[in-house]
């Protein structure tokens, strides 16, 4: 069945293209700071093919149109994409072409590639810009050709400012500038132009809410040794927020005027800036004779090491959190069947127990709770017009955070709601395998994700299966639940960051599998690197839990699992129980003994 909306709207993109002499125009899934997650103000790559997924590229030429997406999304793309005649182009996969080997082979000697500037990083232009170096190929990369054709377009975010104070951040706003200034001096830069919003949210110790789940603001920043500049929109900033920039003598500058600044910008001097991060367009109005210094944002990996009052506020709401999902879990299983439960109204009751915390401010993601062969899709969202109705047997995937006064949280469990088959108790086995093999992980400090990898992969290669997807990724403080430098794949393409886990990082444990069509199974917690034993071999490190939401041993084979696994299995329900039993009522008590099998005397 034809999606006469989109091919209505393409048609209009194909003959703005033609008027302005574009060949081939590319949307990518970004905002003006290279964000993962975009306010609908920037779905154009959504507006223009239907794909709802955080990540993909559309491509769109007179005679066809193209999505490259990653292994998360090719189930979910491929029933988004029917009907819109764009042809899904599944990365990585065997075969299939990289978007600059797509352009090399079909683009013409001369002709021209459109995009708008500002959502594409300096790193991508400058890859698209020596992969058709030899065509000649002409860029033109001043218009959003969106601007043209979205009549009812979302408006820009611009959502007021938070200022947190220091007993949450840990470290005031100078302490971090006198940090990032330090690792300008070594990396001999003067200044730093800083685009990424979560690290300008860090740096600055505020939140917005211009972005849905990510508590960012809109906004630039521009660091010397003698001054800070933030770049904001006005309708963002109170009377507090002025009064707090004016303390800590940081200037405030409009967010529209950062064009013209870079521009003024003398040309003595050195500018580090993060090719990666800082668009296209601004970093061609930046490099205009002035010297670069390029490299990773200094403040990424400053982020990424939660210092000991973010350890000890995460704890804490980590517990909290942990409470609220076993909740949930209870609630699950002891009303399946007995009312009509959706994957929506299930999701919905998450929340609510989530909004009852305190300290909660917004889900860190939209839930994702998945029955059966929807949880094959990775990042399967359902709606109330399109959900599965819950029923007493088979499996739902639930994973889902929050974002807290003191911390973020993402947690997934596959919880068993009736009769399940051998084939999914062997897999889900499998999954507990594979997370417990990497939360047992002891290594030598260098190690990087890719080192830690394959030890959670090991249960699934070993029979032949795999997830096309990592195994962890660091979460923010307050902040985006996806974070960098850290995470944990064993495949990294050239130019995608490979950071060494150092003390106080936090990363995700959530190894899973999905079979299309069948059912999906994932198993995820957070946890945090600490140091261990050091010794003429050199520092010793391991990871420490912060998530505590019980495994379903309904779906536990114990057979299919070595006794040293078990025993830590066990080991782990039993903590779950001691930590969350104070805070449950008679009832969830009582469940939450056996579901842990809390009086076993198992111990490692």
């Amino acid at each position: 069945m034809e999606n006469q909306i989109i091919l209505e709207r393409l048609q209009k993109l194909r003959e703005t293209m033609a008027k302005r002499g574009i060949d081939f125009y590319m949307i990518p899934t970004a905002d003006f700071h290279n964000s993962e997650y975009v306010s609908n103000y920037f779905k154009v790559r959504e507006y223009f093919c239907n794909f709802t997924g955080s990540n993909g590229t559309l491509l769109v030429w007179q005679e066809g149109a193209g999505l490259w997406t990653d292994g998360r999304y090719f189930i979910q793309a491929e029933r988004e994409l029917a009907g819109t005649s764009v042809t899904l182009f599944r990365m990585q996969d065997e075969g299939v072409p990289t978007i600059e080997a797509f352009l090399q082979e079909h683009m013409g000697e001369g002709q021209t590639l459109g995009f708008d500037g500002r959502v594409i990083s300096a790193k991508e232009g400058q890859r698209f810009e020596k992969a058709l170096s030899e065509k000649k190929i002409r860029f033109l990369c001043e218009r959003d050709l969106a601007e043209e054709i979205w009549e009812d377009r979302p408006a820009f975010p611009a959502g007021r400012i938070t200022v947190l104070p220091d007993e949450i951040t840990g470290k005031n706003v100078k302490e971090k500038l006198a940090a990032v200034r330090e690792k300008l001096q070594k990396e001999g830069a003067d200044s730093l132009f800083l685009t990424k919003l979560d690290d300008l949210m860090w740096l600055f110790n505020i939140r917005g809410c211009d972005v849905a789940c990510n508590p960012v603001a809109m906004s630039y920043g521009y660091i010397t040794q003698e001054k800070a500049v933030i770049f904001l929109q006005g309708r963002a900033l109170d009377i507090d927020a002025e009064k707090y920039f004016v303390k800590h003598d940081i200037e405030v500058k409009s967010y529209g005027e950062i064009a013209g600044f870079l521009k003024a910008l003398p040309p003595e001097g050195k500018i580090f800036v993060d090719v990666h991060q800082c668009s296209y367009g601004l970093y061609r109005l930046l490099a205009e004779g002035r010297k670069l210094v390029e490299g990773r944002n200094p403040t990424e990996l400053l982020k990424a090491v939660k210092n000991p009052m973010e350890l000890s506020h995460m704890e804490e709401i980590y517990l909290k959190d942990s409470v609220a999902v076993t909740k949930f879990i209870y609630w699950l299983k002891t009303h399946i069947g007995k009312e009509e439960i959706t994957e929506v109204t299930a999701a919905d009751y998450l929340e609510k127990l989530r909004r009852e915390i305190p300290e909660f401010l917004d889900l860190s993601f939209p839930t994702i709770a998945a029955y059966k062969e929807n949880a094959a899709m990775m990042h399967y969202e359902a709606t109330p017009e399109n959900c599965a109705v819950l029923k007493p047997e088979g499996m739902l995937l639930v994973d889902s955070g929050g974002q807290y006064l003191g911390g973020t949280t993402d947690v997934t469990r596959t919880i068993v709601l009736g009769p399940v088959s051998d084939k999914e108790k062997y897999h889900y086995t499998l999954v507990a395998t594979a997370n417990l093999e990497l939360a047992r992980a002891h290594w030598l400090h260098g190690c990087t994700g890719r080192n830690l990898d394959i030890l959670a992969r090991r249960p699934l290669w070993n029979i032949g299966l795999d997830y096309k997807c990592g195994t962890g990724h660091g979460v923010g403080y307050i902040l985006n639940v996806h974070e960098g430098p850290q995470n944990m794949r064993w495949r990294f393409a050239p130019g995608q960051n490979e950071a060494v886990l150092e003390e106080g990082m936090d990363i995700t444990n959530e190894p899973g599998v999905y079979l299309e069509g069948k059912y999906g199974i994932r198993l995820e917690n957070v946890m945090v690197a600490k140091n261990d034993v050091k010794n003429e071999y050199g520092q010793f490190m391991h990871f420490e839990n912060l998530t505590w939401v019980p495994f379903d041993l309904e779906a536990i084979d114990e057979k299919c699992m070595t006794v040293e696994n078990y025993t830590f299995l066990m080991v782990y329900q039993k903590q779950v129980y001691d930590k969350l039993s104070p805070y449950l009522s008679e009832e969830e008590r009582e469940w939450l003994r056996k579901e842990t099998r809390a009086d076993s005397t198992i111990e490692l």
